[in-house]
């Protein structure tokens, strides 16, 4: 597994409808919003953004970070499980990310670890024996600290524990972090990196963040 990208929570329409309307408070152009509900009886199901709403948008995106700040208010929240490596370079990130995730200090533990809970997609045949024969050394210790309760034990399973073991967290970002890393990772050598930079280029207005067309 390279990375997998599930539960993608986007703004609502009402949300949408609120970062607009700040968007165009600098210049009072509200009246000039085309952007509208779309509705199914008496409940809002979609929103549909307007021409003009649209190209002010791009226009700002296109201007640079300090005239998009509405890009800073739409949210995208995003289930991640991918290798601790690749953590590693994404909590770089910390402004304008918060991440609730799966504890490797706390679960460790829980069940027992294998081949699967890795990502090995490039190894070869020796890299893959040695990865197994630490899976099969971490499973006994996992066994005897389960028996034990041992710190010493644990300390066995927390630092041997190798930097592809897979991590799951929730991830609340916006469009401007999404900005920020597409600019400098859409062609990083981690297949992780390229992967997530695709899954950006599937989200709606993602035009706003890459600079492609609607």
């Amino acid at each position: 597994m390279s990375i997998k990208l599930t539960n993608v929570v986007l703004a609502s329409p009402e949300q949408m409808e609120f970062i607009i309307e700040g968007m165009r408070n600098p210049m009072n152009s509200w009246k000039k919003s085309d952007s509208e509900y779309e509705t199914a009886g008496y409940d809002i199901v979609g929103f549909d953004l307007g021409e003009n709403d649209h190209s002010l948008m791009q226009r700002l995106s296109n201007a640079g970070t300090e005239h998009r700040k509405y890009m800073r208010m739409m949210p995208v929240y995003v289930r991640i499980t991918a290798p601790l490596y690749w953590w590693k370079e994404f909590d770089t990130y910390k402004v304008g990310t918060v991440a609730n995730s799966c504890s490797t200090m706390h679960k460790i533990a829980e069940k027992e670890f294998t081949l699967e809970d890795f990502s090995h997609e490039h190894m070869d045949i020796a890299s893959e024996t040695c990865l197994e024969t630490t899976i099969g050394y971490l499973n006994l210790f996992r066994e005897e600290y389960l028996n034990t309760k041992d710190k010493y034990i644990w300390w066995q399973l927390i630092q041997l524990l190798p930097s592809s073991y897979n991590q799951t967290r929730n991830v609340m970002m916006n469009y401007e972090v999404l900005a920020n890393i597409y600019k400098s990772r859409k062609d990083h050598k981690l297949d992780e990196w390229r992967n997530f930079c695709k899954w950006i280029e599937q989200l709606p207005y993602s035009e706003l963040i890459t600079g492609g067309k609607r």
